[in-house]
């Protein structure tokens, strides 16, 4: 008894090392065929090579405001939220408080429509159906902004569909059930898969005085620039608002769960930017313009002035 009780004690010794090697963490993401299960998918492909002992696990959700109430409740470790709602969650006073692990990348929001539409600016969408995204999307609250600053109500001067997922957008483009789809980034699927069409898409921003107006009156919306060339046939760049997407902590996440997950992140930085599409928007440096540095995750703040130290 004694001699199997101490091949046991011997067998857990070794295996000791790598259990606490490895770290596994939950991240809500969204429905299916938006930007964020993409990301979720390319994060987690890339830091499996740069870090094997960090295992996150996707878990689908309804979008940010699903992650926002899961995050509060613990039931998630880690969650993608767009600016739209991150922000306002940031910035309240009295809740517990949730803090930002590292930039997703910046969204610049934009319409993508069919080439022949007669629709030319924003106000043309007047008592058309437009896709504004699904129920909890960050990115629905934007577009609603956009076309309030745009001088439309969304509710009453467009017919506003709320989509089941975030994929089902460019079936309903395609079949002519909406006149456009409202989305956001560099590589987001929707936008990615119309212009990729063998009739093409066309893109179309709010105006600069929409554009003004939307920055003055929103912290979350920054003034970004689509380049020329981003999508397939879009010759010129386009000048819109957006914001940051952000990987989010729930309350009481240990830091050095954020700390290990950024350094990873900046050592797999260029093959997160391949895998992601979406340049260098997932810098962890990217921090200091997206947000007020009291809203870092500790664990992030310390492994950013770790790296800002370094060579």
């Amino acid at each position: 008894m004694r001699r199997a009780v101490r091949f046991l004690l011997a067998l857990l010794l070794l295996a000791a090392p790598a259990a606490a090697g490895e770290l596994r963490v939950s991240l809500g993401t969204a429905t299916p065929g938006g930007g964020f299960p993409a990301y979720a998918e390319a994060l987690i492909g890339v830091l499996r090579a740069a870090e094997p002992g960090l295992v996150i696990e996707a878990r689908p959700t309804g979008g940010s405001v699903e992650n926002l109430e899961l995050l509060r409740r613990g039931a998630l470790d880690l969650a993608l939220v767009q600016g739209e709602y991150a922000y306002p969650a940031l910035a309240e006073a009295g809740a517990p408080r949730l803090g930002v692990v590292a930039p997703m990348y910046p969204t610049p929001g934009l319409f993508v429509l069919p080439t022949d539409s007669p629709v030319r600016q924003v106000a043309d969408l007047r008592g058309r159906p437009v896709a504004l995204g699904t129920r909890d999307s960050g990115l629905t609250a934007m577009g609603r902004a956009v076309l309030a600053a745009s001088g439309l109500d969304p509710e009453r001067d467009v017919v506003p569909v709320i989509l089941p997922r975030a994929g089902d957008g460019p079936g309903r483009v395609r079949s002519g059930a909406v006149a456009a789809l409202w989305g956001g980034g560099l590589r987001w699927p929707g936008f990615t898969a119309l212009a990729d069409d063998p009739a093409g898409a066309r893109f179309l921003a709010p105006s600069p005085e929409a554009v003004a107006r939307l920055v003055a009156e929103r912290p979350s919306l920054r003034r970004m620039r689509v380049p020329a060339g981003t999508f397939r046939g879009q010759d010129a760049p386009l000048d819109t608002v957006g914001s940051w997407s952000l990987i989010l902590a729930r309350p009481g996440l240990p830091p050095e769960v954020a700390e290990r997950l950024v350094r990873a992140m900046d050592r797999a930085r260029d093959a997160l930017a391949r895998a992601a599409g979406q340049g260098t928007g997932g810098d962890p440096r990217n921090l200091a313009e997206a947000v007020p540095a009291a809203w870092l995750d500790p664990g992030t703040a310390r492994a950013l002035a770790d790296l800002a130290r370094a060579p």
